[in-house]
């Protein structure tokens, strides 16, 4: 009783391994036994073709029976025409053996050749069997895959969730968060950016007053404008237009 436990024990963990094998790749396992198919119908054909051997050599000797009864008949009417009784005698007992082989061998000839066709129209049937079969496993190979990826999709979808309490929606907020301080900064250098900008303005004006101061003196020099001229221009430059009441 005690060893019958154990071995019930042992054939169960060893089918526990074998349904775990079985369902880790059903295609693979309907491939193997597609495969085993193959092999034994490879073997059928095979046994067929040697079978169809015995049948042509059944029928070879069928026909040479056949071919034999009639010479044996032709002779013994040969005889009994030309009134050799005894020989026509003899020719026609060795009639009656050879018509006795011809029906055996016709019987055994017709019996032959009935099971060489079931036996190849059973292996027809399970090529057409097998080519289902095989066309099966492409569609279940495809619909497996397909619905694989969709689940993986859906997983996907559902990792994929930028929703503040997931793990995607708080990198989401360090992105974010980076940006913003980018940002940030890039504000601050180009407000300081604007720092001591009416210096250089007001120094770029003072460059263009004394460019014009020099241009005056030199027309003085050269005698295009008197003193006087220059000073009351330069005194309605510094004055502006007079202001209308």
């Amino acid at each position: 009783m005690i060893l019958g436990k154990l071995w019930k024990a042992i054939r169960a963990q060893f089918n526990k391994v074998a349904n775990y094998f079985w369902e880790a790749d059903p295609i693979a396992q309907m491939r193997y036994e597609y495969d085993l198919a193959v092999e034994q119908l490879k073997e059928g054909r095979e046994g067929l073709e040697i079978y169809r051997g015995l049948v042509e050599r059944v029928t070879r000797q069928t026909n040479a029976n056949c071919r034999h009864v009639e010479e044996l008949q032709a002779k013994a009417k040969a005889y009994l025409t030309a009134g050799d009784r005894d020989t026509a005698a003899k020719f026609a007992l060795e009639l009656q053996k050879a018509k006795r082989e011809l029906a055996e061998n016709e019987e055994q000839l017709a019996m032959h050749d009935k099971a060489y066709e079931n036996n190849l129209e059973k292996i027809k049937h399970a090529n057409h069997k097998l080519a289902e079969v095989r066309e099966r496993i492409r569609q279940y190979d495809a619909e497996l895959k397909m619905s694989e990826a969709e689940a993986e999709v859906a997983k996907l979808a559902e990792t994929f969730d930028f929703n503040v309490t997931t793990d995607f929606g708080q990198i989401e907020n360090v992105i974010q968060d980076r940006i913003d301080a980018n940002r940030g900064k890039a504000r601050v250098s180009a407000d300081l950016s604007e720092r001591g900008l009416a210096d250089v303005r007001a120094e770029k004006a003072m460059e263009a007053t004394l460019a014009e101061q020099a241009l005056a003196d030199l027309e003085v020099e050269l005698g295009l404008r008197t003193p006087d001229t220059t000073s009351v221009g330069e005194a309605s430059k510094e004055l502006g237009p007079a202001e209308t009441e």
